[in-house]
């Protein structure tokens, strides 16, 4: 962990840095990973700023708080900070939980050498009846292989797929 402070027209006491090293210790600890953070610690007129970027190998994280005190605005700034690494550990553990339950849905192929087969469901249809040629129309600026329709004529369900040749395909029921 490293601690880089910048103090503009003020003075680095000894407590706010101890304090910065106490709450920076803590989000180490949330994040799990060494961090090196930047406070950077200004006065412009009764303005009390602080600035702190955290780097980590995941990512960087910044904030500013300024208020009247310079104490408050260290507060507000590691607290807005660990929220923000809280939420980003949420989101990691969640991107891994759903990689280990997409993995455990998948089982191995059989023995024999076929694959599993699944269905994936689609939504792209239109429940508004159409013409085959407002239906191209449509198909075309889709990027959809199987496009499902209401024919006008009919009232019926027909399908627009696109060929290996380039053409379209259509399928209606009699």
């Amino acid at each position: 962990m490293k601690i880089n402070y910048t103090a503009r027209h003020t003075q680095l006491t000894p407590e706010i840095r101890k304090y910065c090293e106490k709450r920076t210790r803590s989000l180490a600890k949330l994040l799990g990973r060494p961090i090196e953070a930047d406070v950077l610690l200004s006065v412009e007129k009764y303005r009390q700023k602080v600035e702190i970027n955290l780097k980590t190998k995941i990512a960087t994280l910044n904030t500013v708080e300024e208020t009247h005190d310079m104490s408050s605005s260290l507060v507000g700034a590691f607290d807005h900070l660990e929220k923000r690494v809280k939420k980003e550990g949420e989101k990691l553990r969640e991107r891994k939980r759903r990689r280990i339950r997409e993995t455990e849905t998948y089982s191995p192929p059989r023995e024999t050498g076929e694959r599993p087969k699944r269905v994936v469901r689609s939504q792209n249809y239109t429940v508004k009846p159409m013409t085959v040629e407002e239906a191209l129309i449509q198909f075309e600026t889709s990027k959809e292989e199987v496009f499902l329709f209401r024919t006008i004529d009919t009232d019926n369900w027909a399908v627009l797929y696109r060929r290996k040749d380039g053409n379209y395909g259509l399928v209606e029921p009699e």
